[in-house]
């Protein structure tokens, strides 16, 4: 290739990168100012979630905002989400997981899975959207707002639907900060315990460590490393659902791969993060980085919802939260009970 040529390849490279930038420009710009804005408001009520604030912002300004921040709302939802997901594998050393011993690891599978299923079925009962039982039985089984987000991309899901149950894990997730330590001192249960009931049924991380807090340190250390192995199951799950959907898709053309490369990325960073090299500084700034990505993930997913269509699954949504919230609450329950 001679050097004219090559002088040609780069203008032509650098005229795409600037083309992609005027594209997604404004739309980016756009989210840094609403995850700005959602990290500033968890910092005056640390109670209040910055990823729900950030759906939340997301909805009500996304009607008023301009068809320009379109690309860019829709590139962060998609690859911010996926690089979130795979740092989420830093947070949990596979050392961890078996320091918990075999019958609370098997206590967490059954739960996960009793809850998942379960819900789909509660949700099939109720009469809400396939998308929105999903959702719903993602979140509250796994991992909160980053496993309903987690799921969605790779299922065929309404936007709205995706809103409400992030939603729901919010209110539910925050009822159970109350009742969980209420319930459990009522119940006699000692500080593992509770920690142990909090990490199987609340439901994002955030929500497990206030739970767990009346009962001291030792019940939100336990409570925390149960509910990230919760977080493991999340690469099975959503391979799993991304199966069905490519069966589903069949013929069709939309077929989401077997194992989408983010889930692969979140479980190799489970593997670094087991071998021990990875210093607890790093964690620390990954965790933090971590949901600043799922924030700007949820606010450009929380643009594109349309409030009236929001609205409308409203009631039947409030209903199957709360059916699942009581199944993963006594389903945890009774798992304690099982392991000891």
């Amino acid at each position: 290739m001679t050097t004219t040529e090559d002088d040609e390849v780069r203008t032509s490279r650098a005229d795409r990168l600037r083309g992609t930038l005027r594209a997604v420009g404004p739309g980016l710009l756009t989210v840094a100012v609403g995850t700005g804005a959602a990290l500033a408001v968890n910092r005056l009520l640390p109670a209040v979630s910055a990823l729900t604030v950030a759906v939340v912002l997301g909805v009500v300004v996304g009607q008023a905002l301009p068809a320009s921040t379109r690309a860019g709302l829709q590139w962060a939802t998609k690859k911010l989400l996926r690089l979130g997901v795979v740092l989420l594998g830093l947070q949990l050393s596979l050392s961890q997981v078996l320091g918990l011993g075999a019958g609370t690891v098997a206590a967490v599978v059954a739960t996960v899975l009793l809850a998942f299923f379960g819900t789909l079925a509660l949700g099939r009962l109720v009469g809400v959207s396939r998308g929105l039982g999903l959702m719903v039985a993602t979140g509250f089984s796994i991992c909160g707002a980053s496993a309903i987000a987690a799921m969605d991309s790779v299922s065929e899901t309404e936007k709205e639907d995706v809103a409400t149950g992030v939603t729901l894990v919010t209110l539910y997730g925050s009822i159970a900060i109350a009742l969980v330590p209420l319930l459990g001192s009522a119940m006699g249960m000692g500080p593992e315990q509770l920690g142990i009931w909090a990490g199987l049924s609340v439901h994002e991380v955030a929500q497990v460590v206030a739970a767990a807090s009346p009962a001291g340190a030792a019940a939100v250390a336990v409570a925390v490393v149960v509910k990230l192995t919760r977080v493991v199951l999340l690469a099975p799950m959503v391979a799993g659902v991304s199966l069905l959907e490519r069966r589903r898709g069949a013929g069709t053309g939309a077929r989401p791969p077997i194992v989408p490369l983010f889930v692969v990325g979140f479980l190799v960073m489970l593997g670094v993060r087991t071998t021990g090299l990875v210093p607890d500084g790093v964690v620390s700034v990954v965790q933090v980085t971590t949901t600043v990505l799922f924030a700007a993930a949820l606010f450009g997913l929380g643009s594109a919802v349309r409030i009236g269509a929001l609205l409308r699954t409203g009631r039947r949504g409030i209903v199957l939260g709360a059916l699942s919230t009581l199944l993963v609450g006594a389903v945890g329950l009774a798992a304690v009970a099982v392991a000891g």
